[in-house]
């Protein structure tokens, strides 16, 4: 009889573990395509704080460094990714070239994944048809904040740091020849230089080392009282600390944030502040000041790419859990949006093509913060 009785107990046990085993495995999950460390630090870290917050309910993936060659690589990943069933959501940001291919792919065969992308390189109109939701910064509007702002910071000359196949964006060109125009009508001479395609055979290393090496040159050239700006986030490090040291003007990065590129870029260090946006805006900003810059370099109050990541998580949750019952919900994703920008106004917009409002492809935009108050 005691054997029957222990029999029975650890049986009894057996299961019960098994039962606590299965409830703590997470029946959904959302997954979040990023870049790695050496292309979009930022999107990496804002992945893994997403983790730290939602454990196993949190998958992640990164995209190789020369994305623009390797889309079968990044497709892959992403087919792989959703082929697991308990993954009802995946964040893509950024949403590099091969995300409409990567969404049609899944498809095929899990039309009930929410995709939400961010920092989207493909023609708008083509993840706008694909994905649930889609994020950028609103690049139109930039195009014209950016001149006004170098000029008020006391830029003759704007210089504008490109290359060919950035410059083959829709939103991106959209964007330079809105400066263009703008410049035109202020009176601020505008440069288009080019740089180095940190996907291309110099790599990250080499393109930087060209903005290290040229950004003097053009001060040389233009006078300390010149702006510059680069549609690549690679290369926002060696800006600032070149402009930080030659007295030039930096309006905002690419995809403006105090953690963008700031804190490698002035020595500022992160750890135990990651998610603290004050502590960081405070700690450029006595940078800033020591080399009496804080006039004439600014970013956004709120880091853009981040919020991307961590708004597209919040909304994910919610649309698994049912709260959210439609896939594209704009005042959800506004009021998710707001309660994470830590009291910034982010505005959003929709795109427009060619005179066609795109329902679910959305624009943010932020205010530029005063480092000199």
């Amino acid at each position: 009889m005691k054997k029957v009785v222990v029999i029975v107990l650890v049986l009894l046990m057996a299961f019960s573990s098994f039962a606590c085993n299965k409830q703590t495995e997470p029946v959904n999950k959302i997954g979040i395509v990023t870049g790695t460390v050496s292309q979009g630090e930022e999107e990496y870290l804002a992945a893994q704080n997403m983790k730290k917050k939602y454990g196993d309910m949190i998958v992640t993936a990164t995209y190789p460094d020369k994305f623009q060659e390797e889309t079968e690589t990044t497709i892959s990943l992403v087919t792989q990714m959703a082929a697991d069933e308990s993954v009802k959501a995946i964040v893509f940001v950024q949403a590099v070239p091969g995300a409409a291919a990567a969404i049609d792919k899944v498809r095929e065969t899990r039309d009930d994944i929410l995709f939400i992308c961010g920092v989207v390189h493909e023609d708008p109109s083509a993840i706008s048809e694909r994905a649930d939701i889609a994020m950028l910064v609103d690049e139109l509007s930039m195009g014209e904040r950016i001149p006004k702002k170098a000029k008020e910071m006391g830029a003759k000359t704007l210089i504008h740091y490109s290359f060919p196949r950035h410059m083959g964006y829709a939103t991106i060109k959209a964007r330079y020849d809105i400066m263009v125009q703008t410049c035109q009508e202020i009176g601020l001479e505008f440069v288009a230089a080019t740089a180095l395609d940190p996907t291309g055979e110099a790599g990250m290393s080499g393109a930087q080392q060209f903005i290290v090496d040229d950004l003097p040159r053009k001060i040389e050239e233009y006078g300390k009282d010149t702006a510059f700006f680069s549609t690549n986030c690679g290369l926002q490090e060696p800006l600032i600390r070149g402009i930080l040291n030659e007295g030039a003007i930096y309006p905002q990065q690419c995809c403006p944030s105090p953690y963008h590129a700031y804190p490698s870029a002035l020595n500022v260090d992160v750890k135990g502040h990651e998610g603290d946006m004050q502590y960081m805006l405070d700690q450029i900003g006595l940078k800033l000041k020591e080399a009496g810059q804080e006039k004439r370099m600014s970013t956004w109050g709120v880091a853009i790419n981040m919020l991307m990541i961590e708004a597209g998580v919040e909304y994910a949750k919610e649309f698994i859990e049912g709260k959210i019952t439609e896939r594209n919900d704009q005042e959800a994703l506004k009021r998710i949006i707001d309660s994470l920008a830590g009291g910034v106004e982010v505005t959003l917009s929709k795109y427009v093509e060619d005179g066609k409002e795109l329902d679910n492809f959305y624009l943010m935009l932020a205010d530029f913060y005063d480092f000199s108050k």
